[in-house]
């Protein structure tokens, strides 16, 4: 888990009960930004057969929530919650309902303070991970979180998806006009810093037992 990744158990994350979705009717200014800014994300799942070296149909892309990936998802997230010793409860619900799981994280919404936008990994009805990009900083995401944080669930990890799912983040991120953002990971993770390097990061000073790293955008 890399920068506050974690995006499934609405009660872990900070300033869930102020969580509002700018995507009324009334705030159509606001779902013009949205529609701009996530031009390269969508809906549309391949159709592909599954490539018999990978598993997966097509190439792995950030989607907005979806319905269609609900067996992998849940399986995924399970075994992600496993691995990190995190309460399973938070997936009965989601499986009870899952309609109402994704509709609660698609769009722009203020978590953490600010507004964010949860995307999810996938390759035809394969669910890899979640990536979320966090559109401004607070003091305290400036010291811990970042702009962007993300995971990869245990079946898909250790095959460059992290690595992947980043660069497609810093896209969105670029499309936001944002200059540059923060990423963060837990001081001592190897395999983060790997991946937050080969995006282009540069080490800044280190918070706690977080490093940061700042990311250069540029133009497209």
């Amino acid at each position: 888990m890399y920068g506050y990744a974690k995006d499934n158990n609405l009660n872990r994350t900070k300033c869930h009960a102020h969580e509002v979705s700018l995507l009324a009717p009334k705030n159509k200014r606001r779902r013009a930004l949205l529609v701009a800014h996530t031009g390269q994300v969508g809906d549309r799942l391949d159709a592909a057969s599954p490539d018999p070296l990978t598993g997966l149909a097509g190439a792995p892309r950030l989607l907005w929530p979806t319905t269609a990936v609900r067996d992998s998802y849940l399986a995924g997230e399970r075994e992600n919650s496993l691995d990190n010793g995190t309460p399973l409860d938070w997936l009965d619900r989601a499986g009870d309902d899952f309609a109402a799981h994704v509709r609660e994280r698609r769009g722009v919404r203020i978590r953490w303070g600010v507004p964010s936008t949860a995307y999810w990994y996938v390759a035809g009805r394969e669910y890899l991970g979640t990536l979320i990009v966090r559109h401004r900083l607070t003091p305290e995401l400036t010291r811990i979180g970042g702009h962007i944080g993300y995971h990869v669930v245990p079946p898909w990890r250790r095959r460059g998806h992290a690595t992947r799912m980043l660069a497609a983040g810093l896209a969105e991120c670029r499309a936001l006009r944002l200059d540059r953002v923060l990423v963060t990971c837990d001081a001592g993770n190897e395999p983060s810093r790997r991946v937050i390097l080969a995006n282009g990061g540069v080490p800044d000073d280190p918070s706690g037992h977080e490093d940061r790293f700042w990311i250069e955008l540029g133009a497209a």
